[in-house]
């Protein structure tokens, strides 16, 4: 397989069932930042020193991998119905994610800065990056293309995920977490 084939050159790419549409079109900004995340979080998974979080960025990583895939997609393509989805029960395993990383936290004192260790400032970047994705998804809805709502929900849990990941990474450092300071006071 040829990794270049020049027909992206005129500042066009190809979707899903072969329609052609501008590489600046807001459905190629939406998958392209599900893109940008997932790259973040295969640097991540390097980071992290619990195997069981590894698996499950890794599973984020695919979850993701099928979003960016139905983003990629015209709804009217003949293989849209043969696509993998994101369902409920994959938006609701981030959650029950969530809440097992919480309970093994202290409670929040403050708002957290993002830093300590590698890993948590990692986690805060692809926290970033998730949420500008879900900006992009949320415009490609605008524009009046047709989202799934578990992608959004997706993104929205996943940031939240992230965030209370970079939280428990730090702890399991014995890393002191930084918080932010009003030096306006």
């Amino acid at each position: 397989m040829k990794i270049y084939t020049k027909t992206g050159d005129k500042g066009t790419t190809s979707l899903v069932g072969g329609a052609r549409v501008a590489k600046t079109h807001v459905r190629l900004e939406a998958y392209g930042t599900l893109d940008e995340l997932n790259a973040h979080l295969g640097l991540l998974s390097t980071c992290l020193s619990d195997a069981a979080d590894v698996a499950d960025v890794r599973k984020m990583q695919n979850l993701l991998f099928v979003a960016g895939t139905l983003l990629a997609t015209e709804e009217e393509s003949p293989c849209w119905d043969k696509l993998p989805h994101v369902t409920d029960a994959d938006v609701a395993h981030i959650e029950q994610l969530i809440d097992a990383l919480q309970e093994s936290l202290p409670p929040l004192r403050a708002f957290v800065l993002p830093g300590g260790t590698r890993a948590s400032a990692q986690a805060h970047v692809c926290r970033t990056v998730c949420r500008r994705a879900e900006r992009r998804v949320l415009a490609m809805a605008e524009a009046g293309i047709r989202v799934e709502e578990q992608i959004i929900a997706l993104l929205n849990r996943m940031s939240d995920y992230l965030f209370v990941l970079s939280r428990k990474t730090n702890h399991l450092a014995d890393c002191d977490e930084i918080f932010y300071n009003n030096a306006c006071d």
